[in-house]
């Protein structure tokens, strides 16, 4: 390890570690990525990739995010876009859980989605995506449905979660596992031009408040369906809850939720209290 630091602090130019640098460290002792990113934060130094990101994360703070560990559930048009941020924040571990392969009618939103990935597993997508923007960051690819019985397995060990599913009642039954496993989950809803973003924090019933009239049929995504841009906006609202938890920053939305409408260009805030979440009003 001293070699390694030795090795490290010569190549960085005052505090920056290039990705020319970071390269060498990996051939010569014949290490990952990711164990030259550990070793270069815990150094101080910053791998001179995230240098946009120091006037607003600092070095512990981004050696708390490569420390971290977030689940996405689902990888289409939320899914993709939020692996893609994470990854370039520089998030350590992703575990990106979709059962589905990308087909013709995604290549219009989900940004994982091109014409050589179509019949091809979303995650395995995912996996390629990430190791190609982002080497020093795991992406975890497991090919199967969220369901009750299997969350906390496939949750286990990640700080957050995020709700990037477009069915009602998984996302109800997700909203009940993570609050089980006391881990938050950033919910995010897309349909056409409109979307909304919500935080729940262990302790809360934010999810099973938002759909409180919600009853049996297709969600309004089915019905509207989704241009390119909303997806790309909710997804980066979601990342930066995201990042708002990992490195407890900034206010999140807890309690409350951020209703979007891109046709007229709104934004509005809808607050609730815990008491009246509590008896459904």
């Amino acid at each position: 390890m001293e070699r390694l630091h030795l090795f490290l602090k010569e190549r960085a130019d005052n505090d920056l570690l290039s990705w020319t640098a970071q390269f060498a460290a990996a051939e010569h002792f014949g290490i990952s990525f990711a164990h030259v990113e550990e070793a270069t934060l815990e150094l101080g130094l910053l791998p001179a990739r995230y240098q946009r990101n120091r006037q607003a994360i600092s070095v512990v703070q981004q050696l708390r995010l490569f420390s971290s560990t977030v689940a996405v559930i689902g990888c289409g048009g939320l899914g993709g876009y939020a692996i893609e941020e994470l990854a370039r924040l520089g998030v350590g571990t992703i575990v990106a859980i979709d059962p589905d392969v990308f087909e013709e009618h995604n290549l219009n939103r989900q940004i994982l989605s091109t014409p050589a990935t179509l019949g091809r597993p979303k995650v395995q997508a995912a996996a390629a995506r990430v190791a190609e923007i982002n080497p020093a960051v795991t992406l975890v690819p497991i090919q199967i449905a969220y369901a009750p019985k299997n969350g906390n397995d496939i949750l286990h060990g990640a700080q957050v979660v995020v709700d990037a599913l477009d069915s009602i009642p998984t996302r109800l039954a997700l909203a009940e596992t993570c609050a089980g496993l006391d881990v938050p989950l950033v919910h995010g809803a897309i349909g056409g031009w409109y979307g909304q973003v919500a935080t729940q924090f262990p302790g809360d019933d934010t999810i099973r408040m938002l759909y409180s009239r919600w009853v049996e049929g297709k969600g309004v995504e089915q019905q509207l369906g989704n241009p390119a841009f909303t997806p790309a906006l909710v997804a980066s609202i979601e990342t930066a809850e995201v990042c708002k938890i990992l490195l407890g920053e900034g206010e999140p939305l807890r309690h409350r939720k951020l209703s979007i409408n891109l046709l007229d260009m709104e934004f509005a805030e809808v607050r609730f209290e815990p008491l009246q979440e509590a008896v459904g009003m």
